[in-house]
C-alpha cells in the first residue's frame, strides 16, 4: 500500500503487523519504499513500547538548562511595557531589588528576552556622513581653485583613467588635467605640488567630500590632502554632498572635456594624456568664453603672488612640549595616549 493512502500510524502498524506474520524485512521495507535501518527502528520501538508509541517522537528537550522561571520572564515583560524606554540593564537592576533570593539573569539573558518577544527595537548602522561648507564668491583670480575627478573612462588597453582636473573660477582658467591610474592620495599630492610650484597658491579651493579630498571617518572630515592645504594657508571649501551645482562652472568645463578629448578615448595613459595637454591648450588659450565677454581665460587668468616654498616651520614657544603625532594617529605622553587622527601622522603638535 503507497505510504500517501493512509495516515503513518495505520502504515506503521501495517508494516508491524506483516512483520510479526512472519514476511522477511528486506522484502517489507522495499515494498514501502524505506531503508533497512528505519524498518528495523520502526520495529524495535514496537517492541519496546507497544503500539502507544509508534508515533513520531519529539526530539525537543523536556526542560532547558538556563530557562528563566515563568515568573521571572512575565516581570521582565511587564517592567518592560510599563516603562518602554528602560533596557536590559534599568530592568535587571529592578530585579534585583525585587527577587532577593532566586539567581538574577544577566543582562545579556534580560536583553534576548525582550528580543524573542519583540521588544527591541531595531536602530540602523548609523554611517558618518561629510558635511558641506560655507562657500566663497571667488571674484578674482586665484581666490578660488576648483578641483574634482571627471568621471573614469576605459582606455583602448582596458585600464580606467581618473582625469584629475582644477581650475580656477573667476577666470575659468584650467590649470591642470591629469590622466591619473586612480584616486590615490600620493598621485594627488604630486600634482598639486607641482601645480603650485608653477602657479602659486590660492586662498581657497573647493572640492566634493569624495577621497581624496576628504574622510568622512577623519576628524573633521579631513584627508591627508587637506590638512597638507591647511598647512600651507589654504582654505578648504566642500560642496554638500549631491549638490554639484554648487561646483557648477568646474562640471561645466567636465562637459566639454568628455566631448572633446575622451570620445574616443586614447590607446594608453601617454596618449590620453597629449589629448588633455591639446584641450587644455585650446580651451585656455583659442576658445572665447560667453561668460567673460568671448575673451579667453588666458587673457584674465595671472599667476598667485603667494609663491610656494614648501611647508612652513611652526615655531611654538620655548616651555611648549611638542609631541609628534604617530602613525596610527596618536600622541603618547609618558603611559597617556591621545587618539587624534591618522590624517594627522607625522604632524607636530604642542
Amino acid at each position: 500500500m503507497p505510504w500517501k493512502e493512509c495516515s503513518v500510524m495505520d502504515e506503521r502498524l501495517q508494516f508491524v503487523a506483516r512483520r510479526l506474520a512472519g514476511e522477511p524485512m528486506a522484502e517489507l521495507c522495499r515494498e514501502f519504499g524505506i531503508s533497512r535501518k528505519t524498518g528495523y527502528k520502526i520495529f524495535d520501538r514496537y517492541q519496546e513500547c507497544g503500539v502507544e508509541r509508534e508515533t513520531p517522537r519529539s526530539r525537543r528537550p523536556f526542560r532547558y538548562a538556563n530557562q528563566l522561571p515563568f515568573q521571572v520572564e512575565n516581570y521582565i515583560l511587564n517592567v518592560k511595557r510599563e516603562h518602554t524606554s528602560w533596557g536590559a540593564r534599568k530592568i535587571r537592576e529592578r530585579l534585583l531589588r525585587r527577587f532577593a533570593g532566586i539567581p538574577i539573569p544577566a543582562k545579556s539573558t534580560i536583553h534576548a528576552v525582550l528580543d524573542r518577544h519583540g521588544l527591541v527595537e531595531r536602530r540602523g548602522r548609523v554611517r558618518p556622513r561629510a558635511q558641506g561648507t560655507a562657500l566663497s564668491l571667488g571674484q578674482r583670480p586665484n581666490e578660488l581653485w576648483c578641483t574634482d575627478y571627471k568621471g573614469e573612462f576605459l582606455l583602448g588597453n582596458h585600464q580606467y583613467c581618473y582625469p584629475l582636473t582644477v581650475t580656477d573660477h573667476a577666470s575659468r582658467f584650467l590649470l591642470t588635467c591629469e590622466a591619473l591610474s586612480s584616486t590615490c592620495e600620493d598621485y594627488a599630492f604630486t600634482v598639486f605640488e607641482r601645480l603650485f610650484k608653477e602657479r602659486g597658491l590660492p586662498a581657497n579651493i573647493r572640492s566634493d567630500n569624495g577621497v581624496p579630498f576628504a574622510s568622512a571617518h577623519a576628524l573633521f572630515n579631513l584627508s591627508k590632502l587637506a590638512v597638507w592645504w591647511l598647512r600651507l594657508g589654504i582654505g578648504i571649501e566642500r560642496i554638500k554632498p549631491g549638490h554639484p551645482q554648487q561646483n557648477g562652472r568646474h562640471e561645466r568645463m567636465h562637459l566639454t572635456l568628455k566631448k572633446e578629448a575622451t570620445k574616443p578615448a586614447a590607446l594608453n595613459f601617454l596618449q590620453q594624456q597629449a589629448r588633455f595637454d591639446d584641450f587644455i591648450e585650446i580651451f585656455n588659450q583659442e576658445r572665447p568664453h560667453e561668460a567673460l565677454a568671448m575673451k579667453c581665460p588666458a587673457e584674465v587668468y595671472q599667476p598667485s603672488s603667494r609663491a610656494y616654498q614648501g611647508l612652513p616651520d611652526i615655531d611654538y614657544p620655548f616651555h611648549d612640549k611638542v609631541r609628534v603625532v604617530t602613525r596610527c594617529g596618536r600622541i603618547c605622553m609618558g603611559r597617556k595616549k591621545i587618539n587624534f587622527s591618522q590624517v594627522f601622522a607625522g604632524q607636530a603638535r604642542h
